[in-house]
């Protein structure tokens, strides 16, 4: 009886919190086109609730012969970061940090674990990112584990609906480094997406 009651509200929820299909244009997405000198790796952003430690978002990262960011179902944007369906474009340091800020505050803290791979292996996930499409509310963690498990080497990771479980599993990879952001910004963090919106992007940063 359970299952019948679940089956039925599902589709109802899904509805309720659809994605939103976003796609910039191609000259927007070739003019932030970022190139990083580090090199190529694959960085999971998970947004930890410092009372209780329940992971609230997961976010990738991916360096290769570009640096996007995926951040299915987010809130994060930025006037000069072209998105196509949760795929930011032209990921600088500045933005990366800018990044960190808007989800790093008062109530939360932003584990980064970053990996280093293959130039083939990290091409590979931005193609599968590319390919993902808009990602419903909710259904970030699932998103993010659904392009790990299908990577070379991160066969560990599993498909989850739980940040804080995919964080653990990315974290046992071989190579790994992690680092944990703190911010006593206030919890209400709209107004960070205020103060960067006419922000200017570095022509050249590493």
């Amino acid at each position: 009886m359970r299952r019948h009651i679940i089956a039925l509200i599902l589709p109802i929820f899904l509805a309720a919190c659809g994605a939103e299909s976003v796609w910039a244009p191609d000259e927007a997405v070739a003019r932030a086109r970022y190139v990083s000198d580090e090199e190529p790796s694959i960085t999971l952003f998970t947004v930890i609730r410092k009372k209780g430690g329940e992971g609230e978002h997961s976010g990738l990262m991916i360096n290769g012969s570009q640096r996007v960011l995926f951040d299915p179902a987010g809130t994060w944007h930025h006037a000069l970061v072209p998105e196509r369906n949760d795929l930011f474009y032209g990921i600088t340091p500045r933005m990366k940090a800018f990044y960190i800020d808007y989800h790093a505050r008062e109530t939360y803290d932003v584990v980064e674990q970053r990996v280093p791979v293959s130039a083939e292996v990290a091409e590979l996930a931005i193609r599968k990112a590319q390919a993902y499409g808009a990602v419903n509310k909710a259904f970030c963690g699932n998103s993010v584990s659904d392009i790990l498990k299908g990577l070379p080497g991160f066969d560990s990771i599993p498909r989850s609906f739980f940040p804080t479980k995919i964080m653990k599993r990315f974290g046992a990879l071989p190579g790994v480094t992690e680092k944990i952001h703190h911010d006593g910004d206030p919890d209400n963090n709209h107004g960070i997406l205020l103060i960067q919106k006419d922000a200017q992007i570095p022509e050249a940063e590493n």
